[in-house]
Order: C-alpha cells, then structure tokens, then sequence
C-alpha cells in the first residue's frame, strides 16, 4: 500500500490476544489503521497482545471504539463497510475494494451478531472455502481479505 493509503480494520468484541497482537502487526505492515470495538475479551496491556505484535506495537494506528454505534459514527459512508461472515452469500473475490473502506470481522467464536448480519445484509461478504471447517482463524481471515484488497489495489 502506498504511505497514504490505508483500509480500516474493525474487529468487533475481539477475545483473543495473539489474534489481535498479529493482526495488529498485519495492519502496520499494510499501512491499515486497527479499530477494536468493546468489549474486548483482554486488557490491551496484555502482554501476549504486545508479543504477537512483536516491536511493531508502537507503529499501530489504533483506535478503541466504546460501543458499536460508536464506531458507526465514524463511518461516513457506510456503504463501504464489508461486514465478514462464513454465512454471507457474496464472496470477497466478487467485490471491488477501494482504499479506504472498513472491513468489519466478529468474535472468534461466534462472528458478528445476528442482529448486525441482519442490519446491513447487503454488505456481507464471506471468504469461500471448500473444505469442511466452519470458518478460517479470524488472524487468518483478515489476512486473506487484506491481501484481496492489495491484489485489487494493484499493490
């Protein structure tokens, strides 16, 4: 990504440390800014958070919403907000990306609540897979669509 070009990550109601410490790692190597929304299912001087970010911690773009709706209030348009779900009918391979946008992933155990999926059906996307597992690593997840994004950035 170029120095000014940045997408917005949102992890809603994160529970796991290292996930969040290596996709914080991932979002500063991709010029992306970190958004996590509470609760979180750690304190963020967790060590193990740190650990997986390694020294990149400190470069972290981060931002520590209160509440969903107040995360939506950042979200000028929200039309560009691309909610992650193994239950999603479109594929992240059939959207087209643009700097900038926010891509939205739940809690490791569960994913985004019913009542958000319900609220904003249009922007769902999944990561297809044709294995038989339920859904990808959430570190993993987000790596996969941030490498979508780059590809379609032509980075």
């Amino acid at each position: 990504m170029s120095k000014n070009t940045s997408l917005n990550i949102v992890l809603v109601h994160p529970q796991i440390p290292n996930n969040t410490g290596n996709i914080g790692r991932l979002c500063v190597g991709c010029n992306a800014k970190l958004h996590l929304v509470k609760p979180l299912g750690f304190e963020i001087t967790d060590t193990r958070v740190k650990r997986a970010g390694l020294d990149y911690w400190k470069d972290l773009d981060i931002t520590i919403h209160e509440s969903f709706d107040d995360l939506l209030g950042l979200i000028k348009d929200q039309e560009r907000m691309f909610l992650l779900s193994a239950r999603a009918d479109k594929s992240i391979y059939q959207t087209k990306f643009k700097e900038g946008d926010w891509l939205l992933f739940g809690k490791e155990a569960e994913g985004l609540s019913a009542k958000i999926q319900e609220k904003y059906t249009n922007q769902l996307r999944t990561i297809p897979f044709p294995g038989p597992i339920r859904s990808f690593n959430l570190g993993n997840a987000v790596a996969m669509v941030i490498g979508e994004c780059l590809r379609q950035f032509d980075l």
